[in-house]
Order: structure tokens, then sequence, then C-alpha cells
């Protein structure tokens, strides 16, 4: 993860998405422009670090996930107040008995056009001659966002937005066999998980407005549908059946849930004056630059409907506070420091003085860091904290674990036919559970009570006492999995797939963690290397799944330190990064601390951005690889920054004659 979890495809995903969304219908014709720019995509896929670019800023003991499953499942953590950490059951939801799909709505006249529009549509929807849609979903995503950002002492941009945006899907064939392409080539995944369905929806509670945009964008992913289904049909002339006759969808239940509305309260001026002050903390030392402090606070209410009846409404708040700089060592090499944490309430962040303190605690890091030794890549015995061991598990894990990739023939599939085999050292489990909110007092980013196809999150044990139990199941069956399991997430302008929530990594042999680093002192002696090595920060991760490359990963790791097999002395060290491969690595884990941690951040793949958490405790690898890092070298500013410069005097004013 990072603040983002991932690669190239997601360099792609974005740009493809800023051109989509500054377009008009007349200009969504080929050009020579645009058949230019999607070669430049295509290339960025074929030759980039694979299809996952999952480089997510994610930010931890008890077993993190309510339920114990008795003895087939990890044992419960110790009790630490998990009921606090679980929404509390709403009477608004429920499952919706057969042929309920025109349940009566509260009264929102935005939600009852959708209803109105997906009844019309269900019924009568049809070319002369082709198949008729057998699914249709409707998601309008609502978001408010005020966006506050400052550099130097001033605030730079402060505006307030508010955006809605109408998603359609739609679906011809049937359950078993529709218009979806999932299993054959990459360029089939991609042009089904980014199609232009979605439009920019009015902010005003307009029905006319809302029935029209949606009667035209239902039109055309009916005809987009009905053309992918006709070329389905005419590959499987000539191109080899799947192993497995796999349905294309899941048949599920339809629910009902609707979230009262709530009240998301942000102070915009109070943040603004705490910008300029925090970020004029930044200006005291004349090597820190490009200094920087965002606050970002998000209201977001989706509303989804489809033609099985299921109608969901929920509200999502969260506010992003960041900062970050950089300093330039001796030898040219910039080295950055970024540091960001979540809140779903104003009241939960932190106060100005204590903002204040930790960025005059990371200026000192970066000092530090710029006199550090640069080190040459080595392979070593390593502590990673809970935080890099997230990152490590999300990439090297998590990612081989979504459901969609065990269909794709281009994937690595790791995984896919080990079901029930060990993949993971037997004192480790891993779970996703979505349903928690919270976790000693950290918020979770990961947290959500409906995806984005409608199915209700679900805890799910992926990897138990080392043995892999289960995957992350959107709509798309795979072999053996027939449902999903509410993982399907997805960014509004994307389908949903299988991804991660809140990853759990669970251990049944725990060690304080003076035990740990003593046990790191004994492998080194072990393997008689010249020392160990501590991460203690990471700014984020991305991997690589797909079978054409390498099956690897990296984590960009800010705070390293080499460690002395004698004394335990720790140094800090520059200019490297981790790197390795998923079966290898994971098995190098040789012990875990029990200081569980929460790294929070979003994740960038193939259905998009979504937020994610994980929760880890801090492991020892017996052997892990760090390369140099590829940040280039360049030569420092020739004049000191202004305010250092005591040779400038300040102009006299001319005086009057």
């Amino acid at each position: 993860m990072s603040g983002r979890l991932c690669g190239p495809v997601c360099f792609v995903i974005e740009w493809v998405q800023f051109f989509r969304e500054f377009e008009t219908d007349r200009d969504r014709e080929t050009t020579p422009m645009k058949q230019l720019f999607l070669l430049f995509c295509c290339a960025m896929l074929l030759f980039g670090s694979g299809v996952d670019p999952r480089a997510d800023e994610r930010a931890s003991t008890p077993d993190p996930t309510a339920s114990p499953v008795g003895e087939a499942g990890p044992s419960a953590m110790p009790e630490r107040s998990l009921a606090a950490d679980v929404a509390p059951p709403t009477p608004s939801s429920g499952v919706l008995p057969e042929g309920k799909e025109d349940a009566v709505l509260p009264s929102d006249p935005v939600l009852q056009a959708m209803q109105q529009e997906l009844l019309r549509s269900k019924a009568q929807l049809r070319l002369p001659g082709y198949e008729a849609p057998y699914f249709i979903s409707y998601r309008l995503t609502d978001t408010t966002e005020t966006k506050i950002q400052g550099k130097y002492g001033a605030v730079i941009t402060s505006d307030t937005n508010r955006r809605r945006y109408l998603t359609v899907e739609v679906r011809v064939g049937d359950y078993h066999f529709d218009n979806t392409m999932i299993q054959k080539n990459y360029e089939d995944f991609f042009s089904q998980y980014y199609m232009p369905n979605w439009v920019l929806a009015p902010i005003e509670d307009n029905t006319d407005a809302f029935r029209h945009l949606l009667w035209q964008l239902t039109d055309t992913q009916y005809k987009v549908a009905l053309n992918q289904f006709l070329k389905k049909k005419a590959k499987n002339v000539y191109e080899a059946e799947e192993t497995e006759d796999l349905d294309d969808f899941t048949r599920e239940e339809a629910h009902f849930f609707i979230e009262p509305p709530r009240t998301f309260s942000f102070d915009r001026a109070k943040w603004e004056a705490i910008t300029r002050r925090v970020t004029d903390a930044f200006r005291m030392h004349p090597d820190i630059f490009d200094l920087e402090m965002n606050v970002n606070a998000q209201r977001e209410r989706v509303s989804f409907l489809n033609t099985e009846g299921s109608i969901i409404e929920t509200e999502e708040h969260l506010i992003s506070l960041s900062y970050g700089a950089k300093t330039r060592a001796p030898d040219g090499m910039v080295l950055p420091i970024f540091k960001q944490f979540y809140y779903r309430k104003e009241a939960d962040m932190p106060s100005e003085a204590r903002l204040l303190a930790d960025v005059l605690r990371m200026i000192e890091d970066l000092l530090a860091l710029g006199s550090a030794e640069e080190l040459s890549p080595v392979n070593v015995p390593a502590i990673l904290s809970p935080e890099a061991a997230g990152v490590l598990f999300h990439e090297a894990v998590g990612h081989r674990l979504e459901g969609e990739r065990q269909r794709i023939e281009e994937e690595g599939q790791t995984f896919t036919d080990r079901v029930g085999e060990r993949i993971l050292p037997d004192f480790l489990s891993v779970i996703d559970d979505p349903t928690l909110e919270r976790f000693e007092g950290v918020d979770l980013n990961g947290y959500y009570r409906y995806d984005y196809d409608g199915i209700p999150a679900q805890r799910v044990v992926l990897v138990d006492h080392g043995i892999l139990e289960n995957f992350l199941m959107s709509r798309t069956p795979i072999k053996g999995f027939s449902h999903s399991n509410g993982h399907g997430r997805s960014s509004y302008n994307h389908r949903p797939v299988g991804r991660q929530g809140n990853l759990i990594v669970r251990s049944h042999k725990e060690l304080p963690y003076a035990v740990l680093k003593a046990r790191l002192l004994e492998t080194v002696r072990a393997q008689k290397k010249p020392f160990g090595l501590i991460v203690k920060d990471i700014r984020g991760g991305e991997t690589n799944t797909r079978s054409g490359g390498y099956q690897a990963f990296k984590g960009t790791p800010t705070m390293v330190y080499k460690v002395d097999p004698e004394t335990g002395k720790e140094t800090l060290v520059r200019g490297l990064e981790i790197v390795g491969t998923p079966l290898t690595t994971l098995n190098n884990i040789i012990a875990t601390s029990d200081d569980y941690r929460v790294f929070n951040g979003f994740c960038g793949a193939e259905s998009g951005y979504v937020s994610v958490s994980t929760i880890a405790p801090s492991i020892l690898v017996k052997e892990l690889e760090f390369q140099r890092t590829s940040d280039r070298k360049e030569r420092p500013p020739i004049l000191l920054p202004p305010a250092f410069d005591t040779t400038i005097q300040p102009e006299k004013s001319a005086e009057a004659p």
C-alpha cells in the first residue's frame, strides 16, 4: 500500500479516468489522438510492473475479528472491547423476499426516480431480435469533499465541492454465460473493468433529470453489453473452454438497508489556520524543503439498486490528515518522509500542539536521515514493524487471494490450486474483516457495511494456521467458491471485483518485542552476517501478480536501522527498498511480536482506489532482500532559502524630496 497501494495499472487507470471525465458525448468518438493515447496505455500495461499497481498507505492484537471460529479456525485473541468496535444493528435492514424489487422506499425523490427507471428498463428494454438484459444495477455516489493544502506558512488551496456520479451496469445472457469476459485475456479484463459506464449527475434532486440520464446511460450500456456478449460467443468458437464450467455471475439474496443520513461537521476555517501555523514550523531549517500539509474531509453517500430487488443506501465519513517534507543528503539523494492519518470525526483529530510536536519529530528524523549512511544491497535477517509487516501481507498475500485473479489466464495464480495446503508458517492466520470499525481506538479505513455489489460485508478466514481456506469474493465465482463473501469493491467508475478491506495478520507465536529483537541478534550471529536490519516505518508498496512477469513485491521503507549483532545498537541507514518473491519471503518468517498496530491507506488496482487497512504485529524474517532505491540524486539549490540569507537587506522606502 502506501497512501496508495499499487503501480503502473493505477497510473493508466487514473489517466484514462481523467481523460474521460472532461469529454462530452460527442468527444467519445475515436480519434487518432485517442488511438495514440490508448496505445500508450497498452504499452504501460505490457511493460509496467504488472497487473497490480499496489501501492497503499495503510495505516493490533486480539483477534480483531469479532467472533471466534471454533476448532477449525484461528483461536480468539484476548478480549479488547471489540464489541464497541462493531457498528450497532439498524432496523432498516434485512433480506428482501423474492419479487419485492418494488419495495416502498423512503421519501427520497432521487431513490424513487432510480427505482422507477430500473423497473421500466427491466420490463421493457430489449432490442428486437436480441437478448434482453437479465441484470441491471444503478449506483449513485454522492460526495461532498473539503480540501485544504498548505505550504510554507500559507494556504495554497481551500475549497469544498459536491459531486454526484451515476453508474450503470447491464448484463446480457444469464447467470451462467453473460457478456463479461473475466477469464480471457487482459485486454478484455481491462475493458470490462474500465468502461464509460458513469456520468456526472445533478447535485439537485431533479427527478426528471435523473430519469433522463439513467435512460440514456442504461440504453448505452445495454448496447455495449450486447456487443460484448456476441463477441464472447464468437471467441468461444476458436478458444478452448475453461477446465471448470463456471458461472459468470453468482446468485445472491436481495438485501434492503437504508442508513439514515448523519451530520458531518468540519471546521474549515479552523484547519486553514492550523495548516498555516504547522507548515510555517517546517521553515525552521534550511535543509528541509517541499514541506506540505493536506486535510481532506469527505462525506460519501452511496445508493444502490438492482433488478434482483436489492436496495442499499450507506453513508461514510472520512477525514485524512497528511504532512510531509524532504531533505537532501550530501551526495544529493532526496529523502522524503510522508505521514498520513485517517479519522471519521473531527473530534478525533489531533490537537494543534500534538500535531506540531509530531511535525518537529519528523523534522528531526529527516535531518538524521540526511546524515545517515547509505547502505549497499544486502540479504540479511530483519524485523518489520507492524506497519511494514501489514504492507508485506497486503502485497504478497492479500492481492493474490482476490477472487477474480484465480480466473484470469494472465494472472500468476500463485495460490489458485492450493486450497487446503500450507502457504504460510503454521503459527500465522490471515483474516479479512470489513465489519470491524475500530481497533484499539484507531478508525479502520477498510470498514464498510455492504460492498459495491450490495452484499453484506463478511468476516473471512483466508488462512488458518498456515492453511489456505478462502478467497476474497465478489459476485464472480471461481472454482470451489460459488458465492460472494461481501468483498466486491470499486471506485465509482468501475465494476466491483474481489478486494481487501481490513486485512488482519494473527500470530499464534507471539513474543515480547525485546525477545523478538534478541532472536534477531541470534539469527544474525548464526548466519555470520555483519548486521541485521529493523524497518520501523514504511511509505507503501507494490506488487506484480501477472504470469508474464516476475512474481515479486516491493516495499518502500523510510526509517531503516542497522543492528549490531553483539551489542544490539541501532544505527539509522538510508537508500534501501524491500524486494522479494511472495512464497520465499512469507515462509522465511520465523517469529512475531505481540505489538499489533494499524496501517491505513488506499489501494489502487483494476477496480480503482478503495480504502484499506492492515492489522499486524512486528515480524522476524530470517532472510530478507534489500535493494538500492531508485531515487535520483540532485544538486542542491544554489542560493539559501530567503529566510536564512543574511545578505538580504530590507529595501528602504524612497524619501520625499
